[in-house]
């Protein structure tokens, strides 16, 4: 397969403070390398402020330019971004654009951690960012509380590190967890999620004609305050002999770049030459010369009127949050596209606990289920809040304050 030399990314980190750390990717290409490097740099928190591309099919040439935090673990970025990178040995071949060398991922093993405790405030949110600083991803979610005061929290996880079969990475994650929980912590097991455990763990296999209304009502975005204005796309082939010029102009959120690489992706889409860089406080531009995955401009009319109208919803609404009563309580909804390799978005998760922390929320329960809805697979947060029901400035209270956390910059 041959490897990847140590300089394929360099991280240059900025001489004055409040200017951004310039991140250097030069590797063989292949379709969605975007979008897997936006989506590690949206994992660390890193807002891209501009950003650079220029490939021939088979070598590119991306720079990044993004404001991080002092917490920022720059040494471990540049090892998570090395291993979306292909190897050396790709660039020697010919048939570069066929469906095969898109390397479809090795799904991971998935894990499922027990984990009983007493009640106690932002219980979720402690446990969420322990999670995260250990490099585990929360696949999966069911959060009960029982009469007695006790929470049994059931969680299905990936571990970045391909290390959670081992009795030291496992011993690793209780200890983080301990230190964090005290004598709170009843138990802590980890076991490897077998067909049995995931089929007995599966939500219902379909949402309620109101919750589906409630969040993917298109008539109902356009009108929300929980969305950004309808984004300016231009889709231009005069400008080039070989290649389609797209165009976007935008409002800035948190994981944008991601957002717009995720959806080339999925439509089998590669940037060969593109530009963009944020303007002012909240508008973004991106000038994009891409071609499909056959080498050729992108000249077919429905396909060009299909990823105008994907762009479009992804750029407006990346997610989707919405609260409905549900009986006494208030139940909250989140939901987000998940890419067509079956990967969703990063931090999702932590943002919601975040905010439900910041709003002082106890969570009674949670669950995280995936539905193909619309021809699409979206991932649905369901956070039961421990609240008597909501009036309509506390509902819209929770909702605005949960969207800022997951699509505005801290």
């Amino acid at each position: 397969m041959g490897v990847l030399v140590d300089d394929a990314v360099v991280i240059k980190q900025s001489e004055k403070e409040g200017e951004p750390v310039v991140i250097t990717v030069n590797c063989p290409d292949k379709t969605g390398l975007g979008c897997d490097l936006c989506r590690v740099i949206l994992l660390f928190g890193l807002n891209v402020v501009k950003a650079d591309a220029s490939t021939d099919g088979k070598w590119c040439y991306l720079v990044f330019w993004v404001i991080g935090k002092p917490s920022t673990r720059w040494g471990l970025l540049k090892k998570r971004l090395m291993e979306v990178c292909p190897s050396c040995s790709l660039a020697s071949s010919l048939s570069y654009f066929r469906d095969e060398l898109l390397q479809n991922p090795r799904v991971p093993q998935l894990f499922l951690l027990k984990l009983c405790s007493y009640v106690r405030h932002n219980l979720l949110h402690d446990v969420a960012e322990v999670l995260c600083e250990l490099e585990l991803t929360v696949e999966r979610v069911k959060v009960s509380t029982t009469p007695d005061g006790k929470v049994m929290d059931l969680f299905f996880i990936t571990d970045n590190r391909e290390l959670l079969h081992t009795p030291m990475r496992k011993k690793e994650t209780y200890d983080q967890l301990r230190g964090v929980l005290g004598d709170g912590m009843i138990s802590c097991e980890i076991e490897m999620a077998n067909s049995k455990i995931t089929s007995s763990s599966q939500g219902p296999s379909f949402l309620s004609d109101e919750i589906t209304e409630e969040i993917f009502a298109n008539n109902l975005l356009r009108n929300s305050t929980l969305a950004f204005s309808v984004p300016s796309i231009v889709v231009d082939n005069s400008l080039s002999p070989s290649h389609t010029l797209i165009q976007i102009t935008c409002q800035d959120h948190k994981g944008l770049v991601y957002d717009v690489m995720r959806t080339f992706k999925d439509y089998n889409i590669q940037v060969s030459h593109g530009r963009s860089c944020k303007k002012g406080e909240k508008e973004y531009e991106m000038e994009l010369f891409v071609v499909q995955s056959d080498g050729k401009k992108l000249l077919d009319e429905g396909k060009q009127s299909s990823l105008c109208c994907r762009l479009q919803s992804e750029l407006s609404c990346p997610l989707r949050v919405t609260s409905i009563n549900r009986g006494p309580d208030t139940q909250l909804l989140v939901a987000n596209p998940v890419e067509l390799s079956g990967i969703g978005r990063p931090n999702v998760f932590y943002d919601i606990t975040r905010a439900l922390k910041v709003l002082n929320k106890p969570i009674f329960s949670g669950e995280i289920w995936r539905y193909t809805i619309g021809g699409r697979e979206w991932e649905v947060y369901s956070v039961l809040l421990d609240e008597a029901e909501c009036d309509a400035a506390l509902k819209k209270k929770i909702e605005d304050t949960v969207w800022r956390a997951l699509v505005c910059w801290e």
